[in-house]
């Protein structure tokens, strides 16, 4: 199996990358180490692409492709096997010189990317590239974008910056003009069906459906057809627009999206704070035990532990709730196509019947509204506005459309 099998509907960016690829691992093989090298490699990538088309899927991807050390590139093999050393630690992320970054955090700070310029710094261990893969270089803070400019452009030898981010105008453009952009689309929803199928042995009528209700969406297509709570949660999603017929059930409806979001952080929050936390005085030398004191001069260290496991809540309630507001996107949207009388495959075939009945009791300039309070909402949450103000204002819109 070749790294690029799990890039799924991206042909074009697959060719670029095994271009590219082949290039860096003739410069290795020849010697050369500059920064700079020419041809179809270079020491700087973006990659953007709308949510769940395979950012980061294609960059680690090209991380490992980098790493092979198959021998079949001896024979005019092309690099990124899928089964060499090489390859294979890249892409399960235990490849020294591979450092993947992603965030729970809102945001990457200046001290986190000072960090990674210094490790930019180092020779690969294993002789070929150093690789930082940066898979939301979107929440860069602009200190920390600057802090990463110097670094990407003058890069140390045979280093590799694979930066991901949704858009272009998500990056400072002094760092998106130092690097060569790749776009990916949305793919295919029968693609990522047969993804699914094939790589996670997910029922082909489940998984078709998945595929479909997330339009594409990759990672929302796998945990919904692998969570059951991730579908009982869509269902009370898409059953908020028939619930909005009075003041009454406006405010209940936002509560309850509110509740759904903090649950889902609760339950992030359980599996991964306590484990944290008791990591953490253990390494300070405190007793077994939470209710045990912590040694002097060590409370600092917990304090800082405890606000970062409050940013990680924040941004996953935050991201729950993104990701409820979506799929109610994704409602409306299918009942303006059938108001329209538009030939486009519906999301959310397994709610027909809700559909009708909204499409039957409003015109096509009440469902633009009511997605345009949708996206108003989306947009509060990202300016900080409190969520349940941000919710509450959304579901009085769609009762008044």
């Amino acid at each position: 199996m070749a790294v690029w099998d799990d890039l799924v509907g991206q042909d074009r960016v697959t060719e670029q990358l095994s271009a590219a690829a082949r290039d860096a691992d003739a410069l290795v093989t020849a010697g050369s180490g500059g920064g700079e090298s020419g041809g179809s490699m270079t020491h700087a990538w973006l990659f953007t692409g709308p949510p769940g088309s395979g950012r980061a899927t294609a960059a680690r991807a090209f991380a490992a492709a980098l790493q092979c050390v198959s021998p079949d590139r001896s024979l005019g093999g092309a690099p990124g096997c899928g089964f060499c050393d090489g390859c294979h630690t890249s892409l399960v992320g235990t490849h020294a010189d591979v450092e993947v970054v992603r965030t729970d955090q809102l945001s990457i700070g200046v001290k986190e990317t000072r960090d990674l310029v210094r490790r930019a710094q180092l020779s690969p261990a294993g002789g070929r590239w150093q690789v930082i893969v940066l898979e939301d270089a979107d929440r860069l803070t602009e200190g920390a974008g600057n802090v990463l400019l110097k670094a990407v452009e003058e890069p140390a030898p045979r280093t590799v910056w694979l930066l991901c981010a949704p858009s272009l105008e998500d990056v400072l453009p002094t760092i998106r003009s130092r690097c060569r952009l790749l776009t990916l689309r949305t793919p295919p929803v029968a693609a990522v069906a047969d993804l699914l199928v094939r790589r996670d042995g997910i029922e082909p009528e489940l998984a078709g459906q998945s595929a479909q209700a997330t339009m594409g969406h990759i990672g929302r297509a796998r945990r919904l057809a692998t969570d059951e709570c991730a579908r009982a949660r869509r269902a009370a999603v898409l059953r908020l627009p028939l619930r909005v017929d009075d003041i009454g059930g406006c405010l209940k409806a936002a509560q309850e999206l509110i509740d759904a979001a903090a649950e889902d952080a609760k339950q992030v929050a359980e599996e991964v704070d306590t484990k944290e936390t008791e990591e953490l005085r253990a390494a300070l030398g405190a007793a077994a035990g939470t209710g045990s004191r912590l040694p002097r001069g060590t409370a600092g260290a917990m304090k800082e532990l405890q606000d970062r496991q409050k940013r990680r809540s924040t941004r996953t309630q935050r991201d729950s709730l993104d990701l409820a507001l979506v799929d109610l996107t994704g409602f409306y949207r299918d009942v303006l196509a059938m108001q329209l009388g538009s030939r486009v495959e519906l999301a959310n075939t397994d709610y027909r019947d809700a559909l009708q009945r909204v499409a039957a009791g409003s015109g096509p300039e009440r469902t633009l509204r009511r997605i345009e309070a949708i996206i108003e909402c989306r947009r509060a949450l990202d300016r900080n506005v409190a969520p349940l103000l941000a919710v509450e204002a959304m579901t009085m819109a769609l009762r008044a459309g």
